[in-house]
């Protein structure tokens, strides 16, 4: 079978940029929250409050439901209402009291006039995926220094710790410094690779639920880690150990960089 010629790849171009130009125009409409300076920050919350909510919701019912057992990480250990409150309110308070302001002066500095045509498939795609890949190599690099160095962890990294076991809300239970170095890291990434608008929001979508996911405390057959092949995204499992034994899978998402760095250390399976 012959390969695409030019004019077959630039019709399959189009047509992928024609996909997402439907929700690039509702984004960019001049009427819609997108253009507020508030929307960043309320999309950042209400999406990541979004996500925690399924699993907050099983960490109620989990006392009632013993078929939740099988899929819990730690069957003994439900989150409680002192732990689930601390960790929401200090996210609600470092967003209003830092993350807005930064993104307002983001706001104020961006051009008035956001692109016409929105990003092809592909395109969005392959961005996303480097995107991971960047943030889970300089993460896995703050992490390993901020557990290494004693005073970095004690100062900045050991809030995140206090929980032993992880659950939803307390993914973004952390120091203002922790907070900024991980949004400076993704700002980093998406203005290096000239990324698309659309394409920034979808990759944060995606990150944060990544996020989330591998704090739940909860295996599920759906999981990430076990739709990836070859064990080379570590998820929920992955992270987990690492809060019950710290000296291990520093990397947030994929196997990578643990294994050729010798940190990685693999659980039994369910």
């Amino acid at each position: 079978m012959s390969g695409w010629n030019s004019s077959e790849l630039q019709v399959f171009c189009n047509s992928s940029q024609r996909f997402l130009q439907p929700l690039w125009d509702c984004v960019r409409n001049p009427d819609a929250l997108t253009q507020s300076p508030f929307f960043l920050v309320i999309f950042g919350i209400t999406t990541y409050v979004v996500f925690c909510l399924p699993f907050v919701v099983l960490d109620v019912l989990y006392p009632w439901v013993p078929a939740l057992r099988r899929y819990k990480i730690h069957p003994n250990f439900s989150p409680t209402a002192r732990q689930l409150l601390p960790c929401l309110g200090q996210t609600l308070y470092q967003h209003v009291l830092f993350v807005f302001p930064v993104t307002l002066l983001h706001w104020a500095s961006s051009p008035d006039r956001l692109l016409t045509e929105a990003p092809e498939l592909l395109e969005l795609a392959c961005h996303v995926l480097v995107c991971l890949l960047l943030f889970d190599a300089e993460f896995f690099a703050w992490h390993v220094l901020h557990h290494k160095v004693p005073w970095l962890y004690r100062t900045f990294h050991k809030v995140h710790h206090q929980n032993s076991s992880s659950f939803a809300l307390a993914t973004q239970y952390m120091s203002v410094w922790e907070l900024f170095s991980l949004g400076f890291f993704d700002a980093v990434n998406v203005k290096l690779l000239g990324c698309h608008p659309l394409t920034v929001l979808v990759f944060h979508v995606i990150n944060i639920w990544l996020s989330v996911e591998d704090h739940s405390g909860y295996n599920f057959p759906w999981s990430t880690h076990r739709l990836v092949p070859f064990g080379w995204y570590g998820g929920v499992v992955h992270h987990d150990l690492h809060h019950t034994q710290f000296n291990c899978n520093f990397a947030p998402y994929f196997t990578h960089w643990d294994r050729l760095l010798g940190t990685l250390r693999l659980a039994h399976a369910k």
